[in-house]
C-alpha cells in the first residue's frame, strides 16, 4: 500500500524535519507492527530495535497464544490492541482482501470482533480498546458500531478522512513492504511516504494532529527491510524536531 507521495532520500527527510524545527513544531510520529501471534525470532528482532519507542502490537487474537503474554510483558514499550478475529479474507474472488468488509452482516462482524476483545484482554489485561483491521479494510457500517464490540479506537492506512463519530482513529501512513512481491517496498518509496506525509501535514493539506504512522510486519521482513527499519529509526531519534507518541496517549484521547 504505497502512499501517493514522490519518492524521496535521506537528506529530503532531515530538509523536511528541519523545516519542522525552524517552525517551533513537532514532528510527530507513531509505530505500528501486525500479524502477532506467538513468539518468534523475528518478534525478538523486532523488538530490539527500538526498545524505548512505544508500539501498537496488533495481535490476531484467534491465533494468540498465552507465550506472547509472557513475551510482551517482557517489553514494556509495547502496546497490544486487536487484529481483526482469524485474519481470514472472506471477500469475492478477485476483490481486495477483507477480514471485515461489506459480504457479511454487520451485527456478525461486530459480534467476531467483541470475541476477539474478550480474547485478547484475557491475556492483555492493558491492552488498547482499539481495533487495526486485517489487511487494512473495514466496511462502514462495522467501523461505525465499534462500540458494540467494546471498542473505542481505530488505526487502518493513508491520512485518516471520514472517522466514525464516537471514534478515536490515528491511520498509519509508511508501510515497508510491497505486498505484491512481498518484498521491502524501497528506501525511496518508504521515505517518499514518510517525507509526503510529514510535509502534507506542515502544509496543513492533511489533519496537521494525526501522527505520522509506520507500518511494519515483522513477520514479513526481508533483510532490506530490517536494515530500512534500524536506519529510520535511527535518523528519527537524531533529530530534535521529532516525537513519537505512545499509543495509549493517542487512543485515550476523547473522540
Amino acid at each position: 500500500m504505497a502512499a501517493p507521495y514522490p519518492l524521496a532520500d535521506w537528506t529530503d527527510l532531515t530538509a523536511t524535519l528541519d523545516a519542522y524545527a525552524a517552525a517551533g513544531k513537532s514532528a510527530t510520529l507513531w509505530w505500528r507492527d501486525d500479524d502477532a501471534t506467538h513468539p518468534t525470532a523475528a518478534l525478538d528482532r523486532l523488538l530490539a530495535i527500538a526498545p524505548t519507542i512505544p508500539l501498537a502490537l496488533a495481535v490476531i487474537p484467534a491465533r494468540a497464544v498465552p507465550d506472547l503474554a509472557a513475551r510482551v510483558g517482557q517489553a514494556p514499550n509495547v502496546r497490544v490492541c486487536l487484529h481483526g478475529w482469524n485474519h481470514w479474507n472472506h471477500a469475492p474472488l478477485g476483490a481486495p482482501k477483507s477480514e471485515l468488509g461489506p459480504e457479511r452482516p454487520t451485527a456478525y462482524v461486530v459480534g467476531e470482533l467483541a470475541r476477539g476483545h474478550m480474547t485478547l484482554r484475557s491475556l492483555f489485561p492493558d491492552m488498547l480498546a482499539m481495533l487495526v483491521p486485517p489487511h487494512n479494510r473495514i466496511a462502514p457500517a462495522a467501523a461505525t458500531a465499534l462500540r458494540g464490540a467494546g471498542l473505542t479506537g481505530l488505526s487502518a492506512f493513508n491520512a485518516r478522512k471520514n472517522v466514525p463519530p464516537g471514534i478515536v482513529q490515528t491511520n498509519t501512513h509508511i508501510d515497508l513492504m510491497d505486498w505484491t512481491t512481498r518484498r521491502f517496498a524501497g528506501e525511496a518509496s518508504c521515505l517518499g511516504a514518510l517525507v509526503g506525509h510529514l510535509r502534507a501535514k506542515l502544509e496543513a493539506r492533511v489533519d496537521a494532529d494525526e501522527p505520522t504512522g509506520i507500518l511494519t510486519h515483522h513477520l514479513a521482513h526481508d533483510e532490506e527491510a530490517w536494515a530500512f527499519l534500524q536506519r529510520v529509526f535511527a535518523a528519527l531519534g537524531a533529530h530534535r524536531a521529532v516525537r513519537f507518541a505512545d499509543p495509549v496517549e493517542i487512543f485515550a484521547a476523547q473522540p
